[in-house]
C-alpha cells in the first residue's frame, strides 16, 4: 500500500514537472521576441567601456537584472493570485507597448539617424579625453542598462504570466522563476560573447596560423553585423509578438484571422505571422501618434502665458 502511494506521488510529481517543462517552453517561445530586443539593447548599452572592463560590466548588469526579476516575479505572482482578471489587461498593455517601442525605434532611426550617429561620435571623443571620469562613466552605463532591463524584464514576465494564467499557482511560480533565470543567463551570456567577439578576432589575427587569422578576420567582420542583425530581428519580433498578443486578445481580430487561416491551407502560418505583424505596426503607429499628441499638448500647457 505504501509502495503504491509512493508510486502515485512520484507519478504526480513527474506530471507536474512535465507540465512545468512544457509551459516553460511555451513561455520561452512567446517571450523570444522581447529577448532579441533585450539582447541588442543590452549589448549596445555595455559597449563603449574599456575592453578589460567589458565582462565585469556585463556581470554587474546581470546581477542587476536578477535583482529586477526578484522584484518582478513575486509582483506578477501576487497579481495572478489576488487579481487574476488583471493578467489579460496587463498582457494587452505589454503587447501594445512592444508595438509602440518597435514603431518608435523605426521612427527615431528614420528621423534622427544622423543625430544618433553624431552623438555616438561625440561619446567616443569624450572617452578619449583624459579628464573624463571613466569610473563614473562605467557606473552610469551600468545603471542605464539595468533600467532598460527592468522594462524589458517586466514585458517578458507579463507575457510569460499570460501563458500560465490558468495553471495552478505552483506551476506559475516554477515557470516564472525558470523563465527569469533562463532569460537572464541566455541574454547576458550572449551579450558577453558578442562584446568580446572583436577581442577574440583581434587575438586570432595575430596568430601564425592562416586558419586562425582567417577566423579572426571573420570575427572582426561578423561582430558589427551581428549587432545590426539582432536589432532588425528584435524589431520584427516586437511586431510579431506584440501584434499576436493584440490579435488573440481582441475577439474580432482573432475571428478574422481564424476565418482567413481556414481557407489559406498550408500558408496559414505565414498568413498568421503577416497579420500579426501588420496589426503590430498599425497599433504601434497609433500608440506613437497618441503619445506624440499628448506630449505636445502637455508642452503647450506648460508654456508660461505671455506677460501683459
Amino acid at each position: 500500500m505504501a509502495g503504491a502511494s509512493l508510486l502515485a506521488l512520484l507519478d504526480d510529481i513527474a506530471s507536474v514537472l512535465d507540465d512545468v517543462a512544457t509551459m516553460t517552453k511555451v513561455a520561452a517561445k512567446k517571450t523570444a521576441g522581447v529577448l532579441g530586443d533585450d539582447l541588442a539593447l543590452n549589448a549596445e548599452q555595455v559597449s563603449g567601456v574599456r575592453a578589460e572592463r567589458e565582462l565585469p560590466v556585463v556581470w554587474a548588469v546581470a546581477k542587476g537584472s536578477l535583482l529586477n526579476k526578484a522584484i518582478l516575479v513575486p509582483a506578477a505572482l501576487a497579481i495572478s493570485a489576488a487579481a487574476p482578471w488583471l493578467v489579460m489587461p496587463l498582457l494587452m498593455v505589454g503587447g501594445l507597448y512592444l508595438c509602440y517601442e518597435g514603431v518608435e525605434k523605426l521612427a527615431h532611426k528614420w528621423l534622427h539617424g544622423g543625430d544618433a550617429a553624431a552623438a555616438h561620435r561625440a561619446e567616443l571623443a569624450a572617452l578619449a579625453d583624459e579628464r573624463v571620469d571613466l569610473v563614473a562613466y562605467e557606473k552610469a552605463k551600468i545603471k542605464g542598462a539595468i533600467r532598460t532591463d527592468f522594462v524589458l524584464s517586466a514585458e517578458i514576465l507579463v507575457i510569460a504570466l499570460g501563458t500560465v494564467a490558468d495553471k495552478p499557482f505552483a506551476t506559475q511560480a516554477a515557470v516564472m522563476v525558470g523563465i527569469a533565470l533562463l532569460m537572464t543567463a541566455g541574454v547576458y551570456g550572449l551579450v558577453a560573447a558578442i562584446v568580446k567577439l572583436d577581442d577574440v578576432g583581434a587575438h586570432l589575427v595575430g596568430k601564425e596560423s592562416a586558419v586562425a587569422r582567417s577566423l579572426g578576420r571573420g570575427c572582426l567582420l561578423a561582430a558589427p553585423k551581428i549587432m545590426k542583425a539582432l536589432t532588425v530581428i528584435g524589431t520584427l519580433a516586437m511586431f510579431l509578438v506584440g501584434g499576436g498578443i493584440l490579435v488573440h486578445g481582441v475577439p474580432p481580430l482573432h475571428h478574422l484571422l481564424a476565418s482567413a487561416a481556414a481557407v489559406a491551407g498550408f500558408a496559414a502560418p505565414l498568413l498568421g505571422a503577416a497579420f500579426d505583424a501588420l496589426v503590430g505596426v498599425a497599433a504601434g503607429a497609433l500608440a506613437l501618434a497618441a503619445a506624440t499628441l499628448v506630449g505636445r499638448l502637455r508642452g503647450r500647457g506648460s508654456e508660461a502665458p505671455p506677460a501683459a
